[in-house]
């Protein structure tokens, strides 16, 4: 006789609390793991957390197949009495809608995509739009009694660590100073002026931040104080953060997931949304660790979208790839990413290579530089929803992808990332001064990405975008590798004249050999910008550069690239 669905859901409830319960393990050694600076298990511990999702998915759904014979699990007609079943069980959690989504993701691993819907799963959410406030304190609040030192004294006492503060005088110091500076003068009088700290720190790489907000007479300041180990020394505030902008950074969809304790994470997430209301709920969800519910929260997004809009599937602007192809929809800050059938001669790779690209993306530290992905199979749109031209391209490049159903278009497998505007598109319409800061950061991004091991192989323009902040971002990953898997060299002087007039290189060229003297001309056809670029990063078109970085991270160092502009003031 079959399982009871109240079993089954039951069983599925379970198996989402022994994942939630390794989640937390390693989400809550991140402090010991900074205090101690034991930055390469940081890093391992990242990786760890990111690939846990789907190692308990299968894990779960490999131990319900084994019974499939008893429990009739695999009947997708049994589901809808086990989601009915599910909901009173979860409906007093605190975690509710990441096991709503923990629900689908085990449904999807024992089941076709085509048999999705919100009878067998939660296509939309069961979840109350509103509901009354847990009784778990998210934050802590610090009251000015007139004097900002006193204020941030509290601060730093609540907030102690194992490890020392290296210099606590300076950093209050240097955090009054901040404060005197981004607020106006009448909130700086304020003897009500409070500060409002998450309880909990949130850790990422390197840094912890203590991140909340400052309230006075109704207006509010974002407040986030980015703190350090350095070792030998102790744990000393780096800056402090009162722009949104500077911190919706932090957040941004470019960066490895923070580390930090959320027993309530739809309030922890409403709270960053005060905060930063620019962002969508769904990178915030993923910014906090939670990137399976923030991919709910997007699809459920983009399905709203469509229904409340005309908008069309079009080619996403810039140079057509010559092994993915884009498509956007004008509306939807989104661009969506398919692989190609057949890809340009000069790429030696294959479709499996390029998918273990993109996965080594997700799981890899990303320090600010590398767009975050979202992977999805099986979409289904309108056919009406597509542009012709764009329809008609898909259907020529990726047959194997993209699959006429009469009226619906499956795309069977693809990515979504956040669109940005092509740095080669920027430039032509870019002003004087926003071509040297666009310079100068596609500069930076190269190099924190050679800082976390990472050498983008094809470094075009038109694979690196400039985010709404002004920030320039990877987003082309078929050709990435670790850095320390390259060879830099640099190029052999000819032995006579004529080896080097020669259209032929004159000197062997090994699979991973990469030439930095030949950067300049490859990457920039425009003169004036080769000549700023050199300007600004000529280092970069020198091998040794290249392999100085290389052996420090064999050496086991864990270089530091700061997610923030650091302006920290002088005591």
């Amino acid at each position: 006789m079959p399982y009871s669905p109240e079993t089954l859901a039951q069983t599925i409830l379970d198996s989402f609390d022994d994942y939630r319960r390794q989640f937390r393990d390693i989400t809550e050694g991140a402090r010991t793991r900074f205090e101690q600076a034991r930055w390469n298990d940081i890093q391992d511990a990242s990786t760890q957390r990111i690939n846990l999702y789907e190692e308990c998915v299968h894990n779960t759904a490999d131990t319900l197949r084994a019974n499939a014979e008893v429990s009739g699990i695999m009947d997708a007609e049994r589901w809808p009495a086990i989601r009915q079943a599910y909901i009173p069980l979860i409906d007093q959690r605190f975690d509710d809608e990441l096991a709503e989504t923990w629900f689908n993701s085990i449904f999807c691993a024992l089941h076709h995509h085509d048999q999705i819907s919100d009878r067998t799963m939660f296509v939309h959410s069961s979840r109350p739009l509103t509901r009354p406030p847990s009784r778990i304190a998210l934050t802590r609040g610090f009251i000015s009694d007139g004097s900002l030192d006193a204020l941030v004294r509290q601060i730093q006492d609540e907030y102690a660590f194992d490890a020392p503060w290296a210099d606590p005088d300076a950093d209050r110091h240097m955090i009054v100073e901040k404060l005197r500076q981004g607020l106006p003068d009448w909130a700086q009088q304020d003897r009500g002026l409070t500060l409002e700290l998450v309880q909990s720190v949130f850790y990422r790489n390197k840094g912890a931040y203590l991140v909340g907000r400052v309230l006075s007479q109704g207006e509010q300041w974002p407040f986030v104080l980015p703190l350090v180990h350095r070792e030998h020394e102790g744990i000393a505030v780096d800056t402090l953060i009162t722009d949104e902008s500077e911190v919706s950074i932090i957040f941004s969809f470019t960066r490895s997931y923070f580390m930090v304790d959320a027993p309530v994470p739809s309030e922890m997430v409403a709270f960053l949304k005060r905060l930063l209301p620019g962002k969508h709920i769904a990178e915030l969800y993923t910014a906090i660790g939670f990137y399976k519910q923030g991919k709910s929260e997007f699809y459920r997004a983009l399905i709203d979208h469509l229904a409340n809009s005309d908008d069309r599937f079009i080619m996403a602007p810039g140079v057509r790839g010559m092994v993915m192809s884009v498509f956007t929809l004008p509306g939807f800050n989104t661009v969506f990413k398919i692989i190609k059938d057949r890809f340009a001669p000069s790429k030696n790779i294959d479709r499996a290579t390029v998918i273990d690209k993109y996965r080594l993306v997700k799981r890899h530290d990303r320090v600010g530089r590398m767009a975050d992905t979202q992977e999805f199979a099986d979409f289904r749109f309108p056919r009406e929803r597509f542009d012709p031209e764009c329809l008609a391209e898909l259907l020529e490049v990726a047959p194997s992808t993209v699959v006429e159903e009469g009226d619906t278009i499956l795309i069977r497998h693809c990515w979504t990332e956040r669109r940005m505007t092509p740095l080669n598109i920027y430039l032509e319409h870019a002003s004087e001064s926003q071509t040297r800061e666009a310079l100068f950061d596609y500069g930076q991004s190269i190099k924190e990405l050679a800082a976390a091991n990472i050498f983008p192989g094809d470094m075009l323009l038109k694979n690196f975008g400039v985010t709404r902040h002004g920030r320039v971002v990877f987003y082309d990953y078929d050709e990435i590798s670790y850095l320390t898997e390259v060879n830099f060299r640099h190029i052999p002087e000819p032995m006579y004249p004529e080896q080097e007039l020669s259209s032929e290189p004159w000197y062997s060229v090994g699979p991973n050999d990469v030439f930095p003297e030949e950067f300049p001309v490859f990457l920039f056809a425009d003169i004036g910008h080769r000549r700023l670029f050199a300007s600004m990063h000529g280092d970069l078109f020198d091998a040794d550069y290249w392999k100085g970085l290389q052996a420090r991270i064999q050496a086991g160092q864990v270089l530091d690239v700061y997610p923030y502009r650091r302006q920290r003031m002088e005591a």
